[in-house]
């Protein structure tokens, strides 16, 4: 039996037991009054306690889509770029000095050694020497090529 059921059925009691008028019995039928008033209030809030959760679970399920929705694509682009990131270290470079302006200059084995242009000036340079034509292996103790660079050097000033 509900609340309001159980005031119902405590009224018809006290009718059926011929409660009278006399002060007794109205402190109990006020008492029954009150009773099924708040019966009546606790029934409606269970009623709107029922509607917000209706509301808040739809609500959540709500949420969950657009959570899918923008966290799914954050995923996928953080994947591409950890993915990204382990291509490139693949990738060898080959590291150069400017001999114009001494930045180092990074490139891979697709651009031409003999026509390089420095990011840092956009001067056109080089690494390739005339003389071992870069077939030593060791340009840096090249002597040709050490010979090259200051000469090259020696061209910016």
């Amino acid at each position: 039996m509900t609340l309001t059921e159980k005031v119902a059925y405590l009224k018809g009691l006290m009718e059926g037991l011929n409660i009278g008028d006399n002060a007794e019995g109205k402190v109990l039928k006020a008492m029954a009054d009150i009773l099924d008033d708040m019966s009546k209030s606790v029934a409606d809030l269970e009623s709107e306690v029922s509607d917000a959760q209706e509301y808040l679970d739809e609500l959540d399920d709500d949420l969950a889509d657009v959570e899918d929705i923008v966290y799914d694509d954050e995923d996928e682009d953080e994947e591409d770029y950890y993915d990204d990131d382990e291509d490139d270290d693949d990738e060898e470079f080959i590291e150069v000095e400017c001999p114009y302006c001494g930045e180092t200059v990074y490139f891979d084995e697709s651009v031409d050694p003999d026509d390089i242009i420095c990011p840092a000036c956009n001067q056109s340079f080089s690494c390739i020497c005339d003389e071992c034509d870069g077939e030593c292996g060791d340009c840096d103790s090249c002597d040709a090529c050490e010979d090259l660079k200051k000469l090259d050097g020696d061209d910016d000033e």
